[in-house]
């Protein structure tokens, strides 16, 4: 049996209400992009730099849920790790929370395993969430847009309308045979980079903007782990 998740306290924008969250399963979902043509393009780019294509599309990546994390500093094996904002979508008790999120992933060991680049490094999420109550549909994701700064400078920003919606996600989640109740966070993918390419940066601020509704904000640091 697997020990328990660790228990991650959110406070829920809007109401005096906090969430203890020790969810069953973290999933994060890549090569979510609406444009299918544009996620093509993107796996024939990644090969072309080593790294192996998805064993779908979209993706689903089972991580431990050890690896969420609220904390402002975060700890690394290498030089060659990045993140990338993502809408987080949780889910407890039946009901469903909108968070942001960071998949901090290890590039290098990116070029030859997906999965363990991901599980090799903590994942950040915002310590507050929105809530959507019994529907994942309730947030408004065509005016929601997401943004990211390393090291003080751009690195994305756009609109959520550009991924596939998150309960599009869990359906096809549900349709592989994964359990359509337990309590999860699910990451659901990300931006093009500006600048078109990773950077290993320090500092990283996390922005999900929900039109007519609450801002969430999220910060944390990298620092190298003792060998």
């Amino acid at each position: 049996m697997n020990p328990p998740s660790p228990t991650l306290r959110l406070r829920v924008a809007g109401a005096d209400l906090t969430l203890d969250l020790s969810p069953r399963r973290l999933v994060v979902a890549g090569y979510t992009a609406r444009d299918e043509a544009a996620v093509a393009a993107h796996i024939a780019e990644l090969a072309a730099i080593g790294v192996p294509p998805p064993p779908s599309v979209p993706a689903f990546y089972e991580l431990d849920p050890v690896l969420l994390t609220t904390d402002p500093v975060i700890k690394v094996a290498g030089e060659t790790t990045s993140g990338e904002v993502e809408p987080v979508l949780i889910r407890h008790r039946g009901l469903y929370y909108l968070a942001v999120g960071s998949d901090h992933t290890d590039r290098a060991l990116e070029r030859a395993d997906i999965a363990a680049s991901k599980a090799a490094c903590p994942k950040p999420i915002s310590a507050q969430a929105i809530a959507l109550g019994t529907d994942p549909c309730a947030a408004d994701w065509e005016r929601l847009t997401v943004a990211c700064q390393v090291d003080d400078a751009p690195y994305q920003r756009g609109p959520a309308a550009l991924l596939r919606h998150p309960a599009e996600l869990l359906g096809r989640m549900s349709a592989g045979g994964a359990p359509a109740d337990a309590d999860l966070v699910l990451f659901c993918g990300t931006l093009p980079l500006l600048a078109g390419e990773f950077v290993p940066g320090t500092h990283w601020r996390l922005r999900l903007e929900l039109a007519g509704g609450p801002t969430l904000s999220h910060a944390y640091e990298t620092k190298r782990r003792s060998a």
